[in-house]
């Protein structure tokens, strides 16, 4: 279990890390795909579409590196929650929007399979928040200490 937890570990930090780069590089952009969900208030766009990215990257690096595990992975697992939940408003409204997951300019309309990855996704959170040991931390591995 020890090395699932780890591989979840990379695979949910790894794809966190990616899916904010966009958003880092396109805040104002991010901000039309958080305004298309029509579940933030005007006055917090802006400031959601500059901290999300930043919180998804810290999170994302933790998790990958290793340090505070397990708060990352409850932090990335909460926002999983978030992004599913949106996601079922937006379906439930009729909605069709970009999801703004990885890309600002287009990207995966919201659906029904971007709602089973999500829930996929957080399932691959529970394994390194659950067990206690999940693996080493990459700076154990480079030093040859797993």
């Amino acid at each position: 279990m020890r090395w699932t937890a780890f591989l979840c570990r990379l695979a949910v930090g790894g794809i966190f890390v990616y899916a904010c780069l966009d958003k880092i590089q396109h805040p104002q952009a991010f901000a039309v795909d958080i305004h298309n969900y029509r579940l933030v208030p005007w006055a917090l766009l802006h400031p959601w579409a500059h901290y999300l990215p930043v919180l998804e990257a810290t999170a994302g690096l933790a998790l990958v590196l290793g340090v505070a595990r397990r708060g990352a992975a409850l932090v990335l697992g909460g926002l999983t929650v978030v992004f599913i939940v949106a996601i079922a408003m937006a379906l439930l409204r009729g909605l069709d929007i970009s999801c703004g997951c990885f890309d600002t300019d287009g990207g995966h309309g919201v659906g029904l399979d971007l709602l089973l990855r999500d829930l996929v996704l957080l399932l691959a959170c529970l394994p390194p928040l659950l067990v206690r040991d999940s693996g080493p931390a990459l700076e154990q591995l480079w030093r040859g200490r797993p």
